[in-house]
């Protein structure tokens, strides 16, 4: 009985683990193709015997192919071909190795969907051409193509071009065959009518109108005659764009807000590489207060804001109908600017509840302007305790016209004229109520000593002795 628990236990837990991954493995090994070994993030090939003869796909229901991150192919020379297929489940690939194999054909969008490759190594293969368009969506830091026959020719200028920008001690020593199959340097290679394309951009003012349209021009040139392309990134506005060989045109409608720093440029691309003219755009636009919210508490209190407008938009507060002139002990903070949209608050340092009431944003710029309003409750008044829904006394203020304070510059207040802060009022306030305090607390000092003298008079001999002898006194005179 004590057996039958042993192996129905904890024991027998474990065998049934065991075997379950022992299996698993051996599905693994089943879903691998032959000659390979894989892992959760790896396929290796090394096996000459048999080899394979196609790049190495996983089965069915084994391990996902978006979690491989590295491929190692060797000594296989029967594999010849990379298809436009082969590798895009692979889609987390980083590195790529195929040495010492027969590799000849490249497939133009092969790594079309392998965006994460950042190492190539094609080392020692039977490459005789390679397109530069195998890889210019990619951000390699890495291509290595020695030991291959590539044959002399412009389809391959596009290395030596990318040899020369990587210039230094990490350049690798390439060569091509010429038609007398002799091996020349690439660094040395000449080929006729094969150079670098040119592009050229003539775009007007680029400073426009929010609402308005606007074309650019573009002309490319170049042998071999370059192809021509617009790259307008992630441009909101409408736009249509117009080729005709070396000549283009962008037209952008109704031009957003929201395009305002985008850049646009016109590419020229050829077998040997590319070129490009680039412009950026600016839109103004009235601003707009996109955001206004109650006060918060920090290291000082403060009513945050964003606004949006280009130019740069002016701000002004009202606070409770009136021009609330800025102070060291209220201003305007601008936190975080990005572009057209500014982050901020609006700043105050111990404010009271003579400071409760409601307070107004403005901002303006040539374009227009536009305004928000929150109510602010910082404390309750005295002797009320929740402060909810206070009834703000009826406070006059007058409006000296103060002029509305830049957004980049909102704390220089060296002209400042006579301000109605409610800060400074605060301040008043609070040296009548001290003055209050310091009276009563004279009167109430003087009422304690009195009420002393009189009680020590009321209990001294003197006092006794004073109402001994009046009652002495004969009534008969």
């Amino acid at each position: 009985m004590s057996s039958w628990i042993r192996w129905h236990g904890p024991a027998m837990a474990r065998l049934w683990g065991f075997c379950w991954l022992v299996v698993g493995f051996w599905r693994a090994a089943l879903a691998c193709p032959t000659s390979c070994k894989c892992s959760a993030s790896r396929i290796w090939c090394s096996d000459p015997s048999p080899g394979i003869v196609a790049f190495p796909r996983l089965e069915p229901n084994s391990v996902d192919p978006e979690n491989i991150t590295e491929i190692f192919i060797a000594n296989q020379k029967r594999l010849e071909i990379i298809n436009e297929d082969d590798v895009e489940a692979y889609v987390g690939l980083r590195n790529l190795t195929i040495v010492d194999s027969g590799l000849k054909f490249v497939a133009h969008k092969a790594f079309l969907k392998n965006s994460n490759l950042q190492h190539i190594n094609f080392t020692r293969n039977k490459l005789t051409s390679l397109s530069r368009k195998h890889f210019r969506h990619l951000d390699l830091s890495e291509l290595i193509l020695v030991g291959n026959p590539f044959t002399c020719s412009c389809d391959i200028m596009w290395i030596k071009t990318l040899q020369e920008a990587k210039s230094g001690p990490d350049t690798q020593d390439l060569y091509c065959l010429n038609e007398s199959s002799k091996n020349i340097p690439l660094a040395n290679l000449q080929i006729p009518n094969c150079g670098l394309p040119s592009a050229n951009l003539a775009a007007p003012n680029l400073t426009v109108e929010e609402g308005k349209s606007i074309t650019l021009s573009c002309s490319v040139a170049g042998d071999p005659v370059p192809n021509m392309y617009w790259d307008v990134g992630n441009l909101v506005s409408k736009h249509m764009n117009e080729t005709s060989h070396t000549q283009g045109s962008l037209r952008i409608t109704n031009i957003s807000s929201d395009d305002s720093g985008k850049q646009i440029s016109c590419v020229a691309e050829n077998l040997v590489g590319e070129d490009q003219d680039s412009v950026n755009l600016t839109v103004h636009f009235a601003p707009t207060i996109t955001f206004l919210e109650s006060p918060t508490s920090d290291h000082h209190w403060c009513i945050p804001f964003t606004v949006k407008g280009n130019p740069k938009p002016a701000l002004q507060w009202f606070y409770n109908g009136a021009i609330l002139n800025e102070s060291k002990y209220i201003c305007t903070k601008i936190h975080v600017t990005n572009h057209t949209e500014y982050h901020g608050c609006l700043q105050l340092d111990n404010p009271t509840h003579m400071n409760n009431g409601d307070y107004t944003l403005i901002a303006k710029n040539e374009y227009g302007k536009d305004e928000k309003q929150i109510s602010a409750h910082f404390m309750g008044w005295p002797g009320i305790d929740d402060g909810a829904n206070p009834n703000y006394p009826d406070v006059i203020y007058e409006d000296y016209g103060t002029a509305a304070n830049d957004i980049g510059d909102t704390t220089n207040r060296s002209n400042e004229i006579p301000s109605t802060d409610v800060t400074d009022k605060t301040g008043r306030e609070h040296l009548s109520v001290y003055a209050v305090v310091v009276i009563a607390s004279v009167v109430g000092f003087c009422l304690l000593v009195m009420l002393f003298l009189l009680k020590l008079a009321r209990h001294s001999k003197f006092g006794m002795k004073g109402f001994v002898l009046f009652h002495k006194i004969p009534l008969d005179g």
